[in-house]
């Protein structure tokens, strides 16, 4: 059975310590369900611009969110294509996270196939390569990864999924589980084509099947796609070490993976930190916050910057009138969210602490 090698270094346990604080202040911060939901959505749309972007789909956010609420997008028709089917793949893990026992080989090729639905051969899609594939640096044409012989995928697939399902396995951090998951996969490359996509894809169902996808609330692809030379250098490193995938170390791509994800759920904390106000503000209100959008952008604003003018207000809703500001603090000014010092033109609103 694989085992894999690593080393929990420092680096790693500073990155969990801030994924627990960043899941923390996720998980219990009071925010009403339509602010989830928007949450969830951008997050949706990040996982699959981004997933699909850094293997070089050329449309922009902006086209993928049309194309994923069905709205007509003049593209490249494999470009919509992928998006169309990395939307399902969410919907696919989903279905998966619920499924009771184990891990199996299975799920693996279910992903790929929804993955590269229309877009290879059918009978070559959500089945493991029988033909040996070289990956090539696009300039100059040279292979820099080597995958193993086709023959020996079907068993470093069953050897790498009896792992995951093991005491051993089931004994680590789930961040570290998908991380691993996350190389070993990559390394093995099981498909003709559709491996990153696949297994990026895998990675968040072990996230969601051990309960650590945090509200759905971030993407890790996002922090992929953001820097992809330092994405692709993270596994060079570990490629180098050794022809044999199970003699490599993989700490230095845990340290990477586990800090991508450490990133992206501090840019979410400190999203939902502004929304959720403050603590006490929790223990007064109880967990609805029902404010709406222009709202919770007055008071990330305040917030920020410990207080505000009137006029400063207007001018981060510069296409809203005086009056329909005035009515939304005034609704938070009755709601105790909010107060007013001073009763002069030039009279500041603050967030309440009382």
């Amino acid at each position: 059975m694989y085992s894999p090698k690593f080393t929990i270094s420092n680096k790693i346990l500073n990155n969990i310590g801030a994924i627990e604080a960043a899941r923390e202040v996720i998980e219990n911060a009071p925010l009403v369900p339509h602010f989830e939901k928007q949450f969830q959505s951008d997050a949706l749309v990040r996982t699959v611009y981004h997933g699909t972007h850094i293997e070089g789909n050329d449309l922009s956010i902006e086209q993928a969110r049309q194309v994923m609420e069905g709205t007509l997008v003049t593209a490249r028709e494999r470009d919509i294509q992928e998006i169309i089917n990395y939307r399902k793949v969410m919907n696919l893990l989903e279905e998966l996270s619920a499924k009771r026992g184990g891990y199996d080989a299975e799920m693996l090729k279910e992903i790929h196939k929804e993955t590269v639905d229309k877009i290879i051969p059918p009978e070559k899609a959500g089945n493991f390569r029988t033909t040996q594939v070289v990956i090539k640096e696009g300039g100059t044409g040279q292979i820099i990864f080597r995958p193993p012989p086709s023959p020996e995928v079907p068993f470093l697939i069953t050897d790498f999924i009896e792992w995951l399902n093991s005491e051993e396995s089931r004994e680590l951090h789930p961040i570290l589980r998908a991380g691993i998951a996350h190389y070993i996969l990559v390394a093995i490359h099981p498909f003709v084509e559709g491996n990153g996509r696949t297994v990026r894809a895998f990675a968040n169902l072990v996230l969601m099947r051990e309960n650590y996808n945090i509200k759905r609330f971030f993407s890790f692809e996002e922090h992929f796609d953001r820097d992809p030379i330092s994405y692709y250098q993270a596994f060079s490193v570990v490629d180098k070490q050794s022809p044999d995938i199970g003699q490599r170390d993989l700490t230095s791509w845990l340290e990477y993976f586990t800090e991508a994800v450490a990133i992206e759920l501090a840019k979410i904390k400190e999203k939902v930190k502004k929304l959720s106000i403050d603590s006490r503000l929790r223990s007064r209100m109880g967990q609805q916050i029902a404010l709406t959008e222009r709202q919770m952008k007055l008071i990330e604003y305040l917030s920020e910057n410990g207080g505000a003018i009137m006029q400063d207000l207007k001018n981060i809703l510069p296409m809203v009138s005086e009056d329909t500001v005035l009515r939304d603090l005034k609704d938070m000014l009755e709601k105790g969210i909010i107060k007013k010092e001073g009763s002069t033109k030039a009279s500041r609103y603050v967030i309440s602490r009382a």
